[in-house]
């Protein structure tokens, strides 16, 4: 198989393969990617735990330490751009191995990191690895997929990426209290070792060709786009922080960035060269993909703002140490095993958008318990309640990327896989940013609100709110044409 660039992307021999089943080439190929990539979803949110004894053991404030986060973060979102660039140029083989390697010695170099200016320097080095991972893995799996349907592979890939950052605190908390927090970074170490390894000796070679044609890299476009996604970011890391909007450290990099994509967005729909666009702004011509990533957007606020809140909830509200908290949240991650096969299943059989709306409808009602909730709140209730959020979140997260690339041409697989990845990094941005103000306000705002645990229920229900209203895009999902046909363009 080769893409309209003249990039194979599939094993040279495709033996054929049962209706409804899954090619055994595609699932190993599926395998070892993943590998690689659990060391960048774990990476995610075991450090959060750690921040305050990466403060102490350095001599930081916890308000400095803060960009140990947000240095990844924004290293991490200015490459996300570069997927479908890199592919064509370099092959999709050297690009895994290379992003992969990256994030091995940034790991090791922040486990070596003597203070704290040196480790924000070195997580920027691993966001460079990082921000690759997940991008490369979506192209080159939907690419290898053929146009066979994608509801059971996105189960099968969804969840390390659901199951994953749950576990993170829970790891992190582990390592913090049994070992240094260095181990936070060198706990990645085997697990890119095993990546590069498999990768080496198991991706097919067809995949170390590059295109037949190198794409000149738009450096006008990156240069408006990476550092304006960079900015909003950054921006919306410095809310949480400062507590509001009303900043100028706040205000000056969000109204910029804003700026710069506005920019991005002129260039590139006016642009008629021949310069390959950076992201293909025309993909959001197809209804379904438009739907799909205002639903990652969605997606990343759900799932990173409340990984935020209720660590929180379990800590402030309940007394539960970071270890107890981290415990806590892993029924969400059960109930996120529990969907897979059958979202799958159904979304080959019935499409992307009643299983999406059927999963954010689970998502919210897995989060009712938590506005309702008070100090003495039966944990049996709310552990029921984060096996129904979880099992909602990820049939959600199945059918929506599967929506996300119905329709798609082979050649804009990229692009679209570039695309998504920003939408749920910044979504993930906001819904921290925006739900700790919320909480910030019910704590401090007139009057004071009216005490820790209704501050906590009135961001939940908010929390639900953007759950409801972010399910409307659903209805511009499409179902995929059948196996051998082309969906219309939108």
């Amino acid at each position: 198989m080769t893409t309209s660039a003249g990039t194979s992307t599939a094993p040279d021999s495709e033996p054929a393969v049962a209706p409804g089943r899954l090619d055994p080439q595609l699932i190993k190929l599926a395998a070892i990617l993943l590998v690689g990539a659990i060391a960048g979803l774990l990476d995610t949110t075991v450090v959060n735990v750690g921040l305050d004894a990466i403060a102490r053991d350095l001599h930081s404030t916890v308000a400095s330490t803060q960009w140990v986060m947000t240095g990844y973060l924004l290293s991490y979102g200015m490459v996300i751009p570069l997927n479908g660039w890199a592919i064509a140029r370099f092959g999709a083989k050297a690009t895994w191995l290379t992003s992969l390697a990256v994030f091995l010695a940034g790991s090791i170099a922040c486990g070596a990191a003597w203070n704290l200016g040196s480790l924000v320097a070195f997580r920027i080095v691993q966001g460079v690895g990082g921000g690759m991972l997940l991008p490369v893995l979506t192209t080159l799996l939907i690419q290898a997929a053929g146009g066979r349907p994608l509801g059971r592979l996105m189960s099968a890939v969804s969840l390390p990426a659901v199951l994953v950052p749950i576990a993170g605190p829970v790891v992190g908390g582990l390592i913090v209290s049994d070992l240094s927090w260095r181990w936070l970074f060198y706990v990645n170490v085997p697990i890119c070792l095993l990546g590069l390894i498999l990768a080496w000796r198991g991706l097919p070679a067809s995949l170390a060709t590059p295109a037949a044609v190198k794409p000149r890299l738009d450096l006008a476009g990156l240069a408006l786009l990476s550092p304006g996604l960079a900015a909003v970011l950054y921006g919306l890391a410095q809310v949480s922080v400062h507590h509001g909007f009303g900043h100028l450290i706040v205000l000056v990099p969000l109204l910029a960035g804003l700026a710069a994509l506005a920019g991005f967005a002129v260039r590139t729909v006016r642009s008629r060269g021949s310069v390959q666009p950076v992201i293909d702004l025309k993909l959001f011509r197809v209804p379904s993909f438009t739907g799909a990533g205002v639903m990652m957007f969605v997606a990343g606020l759900s799932m990173y703002g409340a990984l935020l809140l209720l660590p929180l909830y379990y800590q402030q509200v309940r007394g539960a140490s970071p270890l107890t908290a981290g415990l806590l949240l892993v029924p969400q991650g059960v109930g996120a095993l529990l969907p897979r096969t059958i979202a799958g299943r159904l979304t080959d059989k019935l499409g992307p958008r009643p299983v999406v709306l059927a999963g954010m409808l689970l998502a919210a009602l897995g989060t009712v318990p938590f506005a309702l909730a008070g100090a003495r709140t039966s944990e049996v209730l709310l552990c029921a309640a984060l096996v129904v959020r979880g099992a909602g979140l990820t049939a959600a997260t199945i059918a929506v990327m599967v929506g996300a690339f119905t329709g798609l041409a082979k050649e804009q697989v990229p692009h679209a896989s570039s695309a998504t990845r920003i939408l749920q990094q910044v979504g993930g941005s906001f819904g921290t940013a925006v739900l700790t103000v919320i909480l910030e306000l019910q704590l401090t705002g007139p009057g004071h609100g009216a005490g820790l645990v209704t501050a906590f229920d009135r961001t939940f229900w908010w929390a639900i709110g953007f759950t409801v209203a972010g399910a409307l895009p659903a209805l511009l999902l499409r179902r995929p044409a059948p196996a051998g046909k082309t969906a219309p363009p939108g």
